[in-house]
């Protein structure tokens, strides 16, 4: 004869709590204390319980699943290390709430009907948007599919609508720019993010903050604009190599685009930092390995990450949009040292 299967009252008796308690656990909300959601965690391993997705989804009206949504071209996923350090912090965030993480990609038009007509069948409870672009027009899609979102980044233009959390990119580019003006650096170029992004909005600002609060003067010749990639970083630093070759200092937006200027600088006979200091911004993985290491400012994607999936279960909760700004901090490498 076979064993019963173990139920939620079973769990709640071994634990010592209230079957309202376990439900809550599982549900992944907040209002539970940790003693009890260890209690629960316990008892489900030792009574080998296992969540009824269709009982519960019939239930409660709610898929169980989360989808981690990426607005970029498909290789950027692979190439660009922010993004895998994204996913796999959303990854075990969502596995310890017990929910199941989908990846989509909508970075093409047929992706993106593709993306809408799938959120709009009720297979996902809600949206970790990565990477918005104001102007996308799946943007406007998504919040009229009336489906929960927290972006990674605010949406610009629909602050007030999609809940989000970011960096403090001001303020994490102010205090690098400030670094290379306390270093004696004056001809301090900067290399921007898309500006149809708040990262990369929020970076230049924080750029010409710095160079407005120290009486520096705002060159245009020393603002080139990039897309994050290597590819733009190295076409970024001959463009200001060509009109301002006395650039003494560059602060990149991203680690990828940083680190595709060093050898440039070294093909063009520019020894980093003895002539040009670099700084970036990221704190990727790859900072520490070019050569010379980057000095950057860090943006702490494992807390942003569990934030998001924290702040989506509000979201869907029925909590109003809410922006969640996090500190950064500048990590001083070989790039551009004390």
């Amino acid at each position: 004869m076979s064993r019963k299967r173990p139920t939620i009252r079973d769990v709640a008796r071994e634990a010592g709590v209230s079957y309202a308690t376990v439900s809550r656990v599982l549900n992944g909300r907040d209002w539970v204390s940790p003693e009890a959601v260890r209690a629960v965690q316990d008892a489900i391993a030792r009574t080998g319980y296992t969540t009824n997705q269709h009982a519960r989804s019939l239930a409660t009206g709610r898929s169980g699943s989360i989808a981690f949504l990426l607005t970029e071209p498909q290789h950027l996923l692979f190439e660009d290390p922010n993004f895998s350090v994204l996913l796999r912090g959303v990854a075990q965030a969502l596995s310890d709430r017990e929910q199941t993480l989908i990846l989509m990609i909508a970075s093409t038009p047929e992706e993106r009907l593709r993306t809408i007509a799938f959120l709009n069948g009720g297979h996902v409870d809600g949206v970790l948007l990565v990477s918005p672009h104001s102007g996308d027009p799946l943007l406007t899609q998504l919040v009229q599919a009336q489906v929960p979102i927290v972006a990674c980044g605010r949406v610009l233009g629909l602050e007030e609508m999609i809940s989000s959390v970011s960096a403090d990119d001001r303020a994490g580019a102010r205090t690098a720019t400030e670094h290379l003006i306390a270093a004696g650096c004056r001809r301090i170029a900067t290399i921007t993010g898309p500006l149809d992004t708040s990262g990369g909005v929020d970076r230049l600002a924080g750029y010409t903050d710095a160079l407005m609060a120290h009486g520096l003067p705002i060159d245009h010749d020393l603002i080139v604009h990039g897309d994050w990639t290597r590819q733009s970083g190295a076409a970024g630093i001959r463009a200001l190599l060509d009109r301002a070759p006395d650039v003494d200092a560059v602060f990149a937006a991203s680690d990828a685009m940083a680190a595709a200027t060093l050898p440039v600088l070294r093909d063009a006979g520019r020894g980093v930092p003895a002539d040009v200091r670099v700084v970036g911004f990221d704190d990727s993985g790859l900072a520490a390995t070019t050569e010379p290491p980057l000095s950057t400012v860090r943006q702490p994607l494992e807390r942003i990450s569990e934030e998001m999936v924290r702040l989506l279960v509000d979201v869907i909760n029925g909590r109003t949009p809410l922006s969640i700004t996090v500190p950064t901090g500048l990590v001083l490498r070989s790039s551009s040292p004390a």
